[in-house]
């Protein structure tokens, strides 16, 4: 019998690292065409729907990127995250927690000049989302606590409470009745970067979040701390790096940007809270991560490509008559074909020989 086992390669190939992730995503899509003749439609013409939906006009193209915003924060926010081994899955609360710092600061409590308002809303969600995580990265430093744990159950607990919160002391008197907050002040609100689209500036300021990460992570001492203890802390400690302090950094940036996705959503797409903000964005950055292996400019093509098929998947399901749930199959396939993948770029398959049966 041929047994083989996966070897670690000396050094990563370039063009593999390229090509590997890409053939991934085709493998994805063949398995999923593979559900769509399933349900009685043509593969081929889905996929071309789902595309023609996703940019096939102006109002289209602004709408994917307008939802691929939130997901690049939160994405970037998987991304830095992991990076350092802080396996933080609360991005969804701490997203929900930037949305309530724009909301406490947004609509009335504080009014400045649009140039001042928007950083202004900016870093109070930043910093309610890194706070929100502070003390879950206390627990894990201190006591051990599976970050997993502490930072998923949170989620709901944050959930809960905007919940409480728009159906009692921060709900809308002029809103009839639905539990939405109060909508922010003018000066606070995005612009269209595209009018009569909901492609806003929170599109911009995502990309640039990620070019900025980029050069972090690059061309800085932190950003070389930060890989340093995600690739083997135990060897980082005994260097002398800071674990402690570059770990806080790395929850305080992750749980920030999260943060920063909510005020998009807030102060750019609805113009007021509400507890159907998300749909999930804080999941899909975890996702968007892994299909950009942790790269900050990756990020940014890879939230598109899944707000595409989020975005593609309504119109696909209208002109073809399947199910939009193809679309979660679809982003399901594509990360678990890329998490194979990656293991083909670090690792290679040496076969060891035959071996009779006993």
């Amino acid at each position: 019998m041929v047994t083989f086992r996966l070897e670690e390669r000396e050094r990563t190939s370039y063009p593999l690292a390229l090509i590997s992730p890409l053939i991934a995503v085709f493998i994805s899509l063949v398995l999923a065409g593979l559900l769509i003749i399933l349900a009685g439609a043509n593969p081929v013409q889905s996929y071309y729907e789902l595309m023609k939906g996703a940019f096939g006009s102006k109002n289209a193209f602004a709408e994917t990127l307008a939802r691929a915003t939130p997901i690049i924060l939160t994405g970037l926010a998987a991304s830095i995250a992991f990076r350092a081994k802080f396996w933080n899955i609360g991005a969804e609360g701490q997203l929900y927690f930037g949305a309530l710092a724009t909301t406490m600061f947004g609509t009335g409590l504080i009014v400045l000049p649009s140039i001042l308002m928007i950083p202004f809303l900016f870093i109070m969600g930043a910093l309610a989302g890194g706070l929100l995580l502070l003390p879950l990265v206390l627990l894990k430093l201190y006591y051990k606590v599976d970050e997993v744990v502490t930072t998923l159950l949170l989620n709901f607990v944050v959930v809960l409470l905007v919940s409480y919160l728009l159906e009692g002391p921060w709900k809308d008197p002029m809103s009839l009745g639905w539990p939405q907050g109060k909508s922010v002040v003018d000066s606070g609100i995005l612009p269209q970067i595209l009018a009569k689209t909901r492609l806003h500036l929170g599109f911009v300021i995502a990309v640039f979040t990620a070019l900025s990460i980029w050069l972090i992570m690059n061309k800085t001492i932190i950003g070389y701390q930060i890989k340093s203890v995600g690739s083997n802390a135990s060897a980082a400690s005994h260097s002398g790096l800071p674990i402690f302090k570059t770990t806080l950094i790395v929850a305080l940036f992750s749980g920030g940007m999260a943060g920063m996705a909510g005020v998009t959503e807030t102060a750019g797409l609805k113009g007021y809270l509400t507890l159907d903000l998300s749909p999930g964005f804080g999941y899909a950055g975890i996702a968007v991560a892994m299909l950009a292996n942790l790269n900050p400019l990756g990020v940014i093509f890879s939230g598109i490509f899944l707000a595409s098929i989020y975005v593609g998947a309504d119109a696909m399901s209208r002109a073809m008559n399947v199910p939009t749930y193809l679309a979660d199959v679809i982003v399901g396939l594509t990360v678990l074909s890329i998490l194979l993948s990656l293991i083909f770029i670090n690792f290679k398959i040496k076969f060891i020989g035959n071996r009779d049966n006993d």
